[in-house]
């Protein structure tokens, strides 16, 4: 069931000027009174729980969506009715901003685990970009973020080897976890295998074989869901060998 008609107004709990992610999210110049009228427009609500669907291909564009806690998967349905899993989004990381510019969302976003988001309406924030020329500049450099992270998905989806792909992705998940002032060498990988191979283009199978082959090497140990970088070095050499 997707969350379409949220109340976006639900929850003041946490605020802006007080979430962990801030730096992340938002602009770092913002003044205080230009983020209260950012906090104005923006919705938290409660949790969506593992699987829940935040939007979906199609439905109408209203809002783009902060990760506050939990992952969440976009995808896309080709003209075979395959689904092609187009993205992996973490705490601090925005969603919905390929559709900036559309009428509709152009990807379905489904919950990895239980998450919470912080709902931000377009048409308002919008309006408030047109007044502040920090905002407008963020939004901005959110978008030619996620252009740079598509072409490099298109990279790995390509003729690339398969462990340069999964290493690679692996030091993507590590360097979004530094944005985040966390320990980039612990990575909690929501995702399933099958999600990761749906994502780089490789069968489930090849996912599997490579982790196994990386905590042979002593590149990484894996534990369930958790994935510690034992050898960053090496795990670098594996994601670009030339």
């Amino acid at each position: 069931m997707d969350i379409k008609h949220l109340n976006l107004r639900e929850s003041r709990a946490v605020h802006c000027s007080e979430c962990a992610l801030n730096p992340i999210c938002l602009p770092p110049a913002l003044a205080d009174e230009d983020l209260d009228q950012l906090e104005n427009i923006i919705g938290r609500n409660r949790p969506i729980p593992r699987g829940g669907v935040l939007f979906r291909y199609g439905s109408q564009f209203e809002a783009i969506y902060a990760v506050r806690s939990g992952a969440i998967k976009t995808c896309s349905i080709s003209a075979n009715g395959e689904e092609q899993i187009t993205g992996f989004y973490f705490p601090g990381e925005i969603v919905g901003l390929d559709s900036i510019g559309h009428q509709t969302y152009e990807s379905t976003a489904i919950a990895l685990e239980s998450t919470a988001i912080c709902a931000i309406p377009f048409e308002a924030l919008e309006e408030l970009s047109r007044k502040h020329t920090t905002l407008n500049h963020h939004i901005f450099k959110l978008m030619s973020s996620e252009i740079r992270s598509d072409h490099q998905i298109m990279q790995m989806a390509g003729k690339r080897p398969a462990e340069e792909k999964v290493a690679t992705l692996l030091l993507s998940f590590a360097t979004r976890y530094k944005r985040r002032n966390l320990c980039e060498d612990n990575i909690h990988v929501p995702m399933s295998r099958a999600d990761i191979g749906n994502h780089l283009g490789l069968a489930l199978e090849t996912v599997s074989r490579i982790f196994t082959h990386f905590q042979e090497l002593g590149v990484i140990s894996v534990n369930g869901k958790q994935i510690t970088v034992l050898n960053r070095k090496e795990l670098l050499a594996l994601a670009a060998p030339c």
